[in-house]
């Protein structure tokens, strides 16, 4: 069943613009709320954000759903995803709220629902919350001394930068290293950088001066040149670029090369595999994660588990099947002995502890396999939907002809902006272009 309000990851659009308002905010404070109360103590949410402008009319308006309801709330201000879904847990909290667009602009905004045990909601569990969000829900309605309230929690980023901290060896610390860390002026920009001095790092911060309209804007994991041109002035160590809401992580290394998600991903499976704190045989990847990965796992006798794009596919592969470590080529790293969904800081945190244990450039540690050369291009369209005209399915048909079994092609709507993402892989590179080109000039023909 298609869903009006939620998409690949919660709510997402245009603040103030045709879904993502006040009203709804209210209204989904007030379903979800009505979802989440129970038993006879008194319901708890906790309410993170990052750095927009809008998340200020956003949380106010979750606020008075939620405390309409009977739920108290606490708002933790600025801070990242992941510490949002742990502090769910920590307070012992009914529900956990996340206002951002991640990666998105500043004037897009969105709403993540985080449950209990810190995990994000199952479609079935959104799908009753929008049959709420549109019944009349004046019957829910507290009256009297069982009406919320709500307050600032002061302590919850002291409380993430030691659970974050607590996650590297005790027989390390960042001591002698220099990193760039930029916190793509998000919602990590105050516990990120704690985090990495008081474990010893020499740590030099960029984009960590958000005005409310400046958050993923030329910096952060989408723009990582920012970072790399900042290790290279200061020759630092490594750089670290996270992206709004800090749940996907780019590195950079001493010479400003950037290093993607598989290459991470690649690092820890092989360091894990090692101290055998690798479980389930392998790692869990989406379907656009680069065909040299797989093959390099497999020389490993691991497995590669291919899911749809979202981190939240991979997390359900994860702990449905056992694995331990997986994540996204865009930088999701979701490490499950640590996290309940994709962390940058602490994934960070385990690429550094490699770092310090092997004592090589980190050019050196993330060059652990050859990329099959892939492409992959994204392609703007105002309405309708592009996939479904024959001359696209046709140009789709024919590139994976031309590609046959030794690549891969992957044509795909994004769940969160009007753009057709092509991706094709195989070993010839020209083949490759020409595959996504005829595809491309095929959707923009349509679009």
């Amino acid at each position: 069943m298609a869903r009006k309000y939620f998409g690949t990851d919660g709510i997402r659009g245009l603040a103030n613009g045709d879904k993502l308002t006040p009203e709804l905010a209210l209204k989904v404070g007030m379903a979800a709320g009505t979802k989440f109360v129970r038993g006879d103590h008194r319901n708890r949410v906790v309410i993170g954000k990052d750095t927009r402008r809008s998340g200020y009319m956003i949380e106010q308006a979750l606020t008075a759903g939620f405390t309409a309801v009977g739920m108290d709330v606490y708002l933790l201000g600025p801070m990242p995803t992941p510490a949002v879904a742990m502090l769910t847990r920590s307070l012992r909290a009914d529900l956990g709220v996340m206002i951002s667009a991640s990666h998105n602009p500043f004037d897009d905004n969105g709403i993540k629902l985080f449950l209990p045990d810190g995990y994000k909601l199952s479609d079935d569990l959104e799908l009753e919350i929008e049959k709420l969000i549109d019944s009349d829900m004046t019957r829910h309605l507290a009256r009297g001394r069982d009406i919320g309230r709500a307050h600032r929690d002061e302590e919850a980023r002291t409380r993430y930068i030691e659970y974050a901290k607590r996650t590297l060896p005790r027989n390390i610390d960042l001591a002698g290293l220099r990193v760039v860390l930029d916190c793509a002026n998000g919602a990590a920009y105050k516990v990120a950088p704690i985090a990495l001095w008081e474990l010893g790092a020499e740590v030099f911060t960029i984009g960590a001066e958000p005005d409310g309209f400046n958050i993923n804007y030329k910096v952060g994991s989408t723009a990582p040149e920012a970072v790399a041109a900042k290790v290279k002035e200061v020759r630092a160590d490594i750089g670290i670029a996270l992206d709004g809401d800090a749940d996907r992580v780019i590195i950079v290394d001493e010479k400003g090369h950037v290093v993607d998600g598989d290459q991470f991903m690649a690092v820890i499976a092989e360091s894990w595999l090692e101290q055998q704190m690798l479980v389930g045989g392998g790692i869990v990847a989406t379907i656009m994660s680069n065909l040299g990965l797989e093959r390099h796992l497999a020389k490993l006798g691991l497995t590669l588990e291919r899911t749809q794009v979202g981190d939240r596919y991979v997390l359900e592969a994860m702990r449905s099947k056992g694995f331990n470590v997986g994540g996204e080529q865009s930088g999701h790293i979701i490490l499950s002995d640590f996290t309940t969904t994709g962390d940058g800081l602490v994934a960070a945190l385990q690429l550094l502890a490699v770092l310090k244990q092997m004592d090589r450039p980190i050019s050196e540690i993330c060059a652990r396999f050859e990329k099959v050369p892939q492409l992959l291009r994204s392609v703007k369209f105002k309405a309708g939907k592009p996939l479904e005209h024959k001359q696209v399915i046709q140009a789709i048909a024919d590139g994976q002809a031309m590609l046959g079994n030794g690549g891969r092609l992957v044509v795909r709507a994004s769940g969160t902006e009007p753009v057709i993402r092509v991706m094709g892989e195989a070993d010839d590179a020209i083949l490759v272009e020409t595959v996504v080109g005829q595809i491309e000039a095929a959707i923009r023909q349509v679009a």
